[in-house]
């Protein structure tokens, strides 16, 4: 089994940064892909970004381009997203998420992971 814990959300005004971390435990090594989404009330949950632990390769969702940016610390099993320019656009319960190891291409689906954290709130005034 695999733990994901989010931390660093908060109440922030537009044009400020947050960084998110997304500490991981248990069997890590059953991990390669971790991913970020985020459920804005009354909304579908989306996808913002993806990293591959193995490679630090990324992906983005459109709306994040140029402002957020994913990261890891494989040695802290800790994965970072940081928020830069924020809207109130960007308000929404935050998750972090782990896909198992052997897929090659990052995914934006939700459906393609398997473990998930409890959220971190992140609340954007204008």
């Amino acid at each position: 089994q695999v733990l994901l814990v989010e931390s660093g959300g908060g109440l922030v005004q537009a044009g400020d940064s947050l960084r998110l971390s997304c500490a991981a435990s248990g069997r890590t090594s059953s991990l390669d892909h971790m991913g970020w989404f985020r459920q804005a009330p009354g909304k579908e949950r989306e996808f913002v970004a993806t990293i591959s632990l193995s490679r630090g390769s990324t992906y983005y969702a459109e709306s994040g381009k140029g402002r957020f940016t994913v990261s890891r610390d494989n040695a802290k099993n800790t994965v970072y997203l940081e928020m830069n320019s924020l809207k109130p656009e960007d308000t929404a319960v935050y998750y972090c998420a782990g896909r198992y190891c052997g897929y090659r291409t990052l995914s934006s689906a939700s459906y393609d992971y398997s473990y998930w954290g409890q959220g971190t709130q992140v609340t954007v005034s204008p």
